[in-house]
């Protein structure tokens, strides 16, 4: 992982240049945190990771940035935060320009990427007093009131004196974000925030984030899990190839998509094959529900010709379309979407 402080922006801000760059000392509030535009990334040898990318994340959003490993979604992340730079394009955080404002924009900015970046031989609650103590705007005497909020807030408390090389991979992402939340952030950066945790500790994270928001702060979401980014984003855009396939409010998204006809009935043989007679395509069974993609027809017809067909329909609707079945409807294929 890379986590950002104020003083890891000094590393940070060389941009292979003779000189420091001059920056605002100050970062102005802005309706959009994040934008880019035409963002590319080629690395040596001709892979394109990003490919002219132009995305928008709104102030106080839970933007989930979404697409398959692979996808650039964690290049893109690394040239947001100054840590690499782009082949072409502009990107801008929190109205900056990156990476030459790197000083400027990252004491604003908590981020936890590529997994968390430990010493081994110290315990998570010495870990997080080392990162708070690079923080140059980290009062020195309240450091340990900081350090053990942040061990609270990600429920590491009971193994805080506990050496980071014992701990698993979800207590290492715990550790990570609490290193992340030692400051107040006007922005979160997130890449694969609940990689290793059980379910308990996907749902403490997703409801962790949900607060975070409510306090102001926008959270920057990266994730190859669906179903994570609707249960708890307000906003996406969706990646595939180092591409940008679409992007805005998640509601949106799935409106987008056509929804899923459902019959329930005790007798599902015989309504998938009506409902295949009747144009619905894509029919699936599973004990005694019967799905498939609406036909281009009225859907009373369709009721009208399981009944007659003799077919005790029990339940007969079209389910709102998901996450998922947006993303399948515009790419014409689909990745993981367990949470």
């Amino acid at each position: 992982m890379e986590e950002l402080s104020a003083a890891e922006s000094d590393s940070a801000d060389d941009t292979g240049g003779t000189g420091t760059v001059s920056v605002e000392e100050t970062v102005p509030v802005e309706e959009t945190v994040i934008a880019t535009r035409a963002l590319t990334k080629r690395y040596r040898g001709g892979q394109l990771a990003v490919d002219g990318l132009d995305l928008t994340v709104p102030a106080g959003s839970v933007f989930g940035f979404l697409g398959p490993n692979g996808s650039g979604k964690t290049t893109t992340i690394r040239m947001l935060m100054g840590l690499i730079e782009p082949t072409s394009g502009t990107a801008r955080v929190l109205g900056q320009p990156m990476p030459r404002a790197t000083r400027a924009v990252l004491p604003h900015v908590g981020a936890l990427i590529e997994g968390p970046a430990l010493y081994g031989f110290l315990s998570g609650r010495d870990n997080l007093i080392r990162y708070d103590s690079a923080d140059p705007t980290a009062d020195p005497r309240t450091r340990r009131t900081r350090v053990a909020a942040s061990l609270d807030r990600v429920g590491l408390t009971a193994v805080a004196g506990k050496k980071a090389k014992a701990y698993s991979l979800g207590m290492k992402q715990r550790l990570g974000l609490a290193a992340a939340l030692l400051q107040p952030r006007r922005l979160l950066v997130l890449d694969e925030p609940t990689n290793g945790l059980d379910p308990q500790g996907m749902r403490e994270i997703r409801s962790l984030v949900r607060e975070l928001a409510s306090d102001g702060t926008t959270v920057f979401l990266s994730s190859h899990l669906l179903d994570e980014i609707e249960q708890v984003c307000t906003h996406a855009a969706v990646m595939a190839q180092g591409r940008l396939i679409t992007q805005g409010p998640v509601a949106d998204l799935a409106a987008g998509a056509r929804g899923r006809l459902v019959v329930t009935t005790p007798d599902p043989a015989d309504a998938a094959r009506v409902l295949k007679e009747q144009g619905v395509a894509d029919v699936v069974v599973a004990e005694e529900r019967v799905t498939g993609e609406p036909p281009d027809r009225e859907l009373a017809e369709v009721n009208a010709a399981l009944v007659a067909a003799g077919v005790r329909v029990r339940g007969f609707g079209v389910e709102r379309a998901s996450l998922e079945d947006a993303f399948v409807a515009l790419t014409g294929e689909g990745f993981d979407v367990a949470g």
